[in-house]
């Protein structure tokens, strides 16, 4: 995690064009403190542009009252329908381009990522997330709030990911980039 801001805030979001999730930490260097988690409910919006204009203006109320420092935001996953997977992907781009528009970062997990990362198990059910999110936040979770907690889910693995001391942000497969983000490793031929 940044050492210049010892807390963050994190805007979870698991895409929906039925329900949308979201979910808001506030996290340290040791812990995430539960903010606040809901569902946008999109079922009465017949027309599927509404549903999108709705997702980038009420995704960009979250960001304007919560001020989060980074997005982050449920990955789609492959199903067997591909015109329900198109929708998912295109509620998921309008609640990052709400994110891009106001230059909040954003950081994308897949489902199994995130309930790896809460449960220790990529097949968690989703009650199994709720329940070990309601235990690591000290919050009653309802069922009622499945895409919710989804949400919260994903800002945790955020967070887990921020705050892994194995992960290098730096780490990448091209050795350029290597050279360029640690120049003081790098041996200097010896002068002739």
């Amino acid at each position: 995690m940044d050492s210049q801001r010892p807390q963050r805030i994190i805007l979870g979001i698991d895409p929906g064009t039925n329900i949308l999730g979201y979910g808001v930490v506030l996290v340290d260097r040791k812990q995430a403190h539960y903010v606040d988690m809901g569902v946008l409910d999109l079922r009465k919006e017949k027309n599927h542009f509404t549903k999108l204009a709705r997702i980038f203006n009420e995704v960009g109320a979250l960001i304007e009252r919560y001020s989060p420092d980074d997005l982050a935001i449920e990955a789609p996953f492959f199903g067997k329908n591909v015109q329900a997977m198109l929708k998912l992907g295109r509620a998921q781009g309008a609640a990052i381009a709400a994110a891009l528009h106001r230059q909040i970062p954003v950081f994308e997990y897949e489902p199994r990522k995130a309930k790896m990362a809460v449960t220790g198990n990529g097949a968690a059910s989703k009650e199994q997330v709720q329940t070990v999110l309601g235990k690591t936040l000290h919050i009653e979770m309802d069922n009622r709030w499945l895409d919710a907690s989804d949400a919260l889910a994903i800002a945790m693995c955020h967070f887990y990911q921020l705050s892994n001391p194995l992960s290098d942000r730096s780490a990448s497969t091209s050795w350029k980039a290597f050279v360029d983000a640690h120049p003081d490793r790098i041996a200097k031929p010896a002068k002739k």
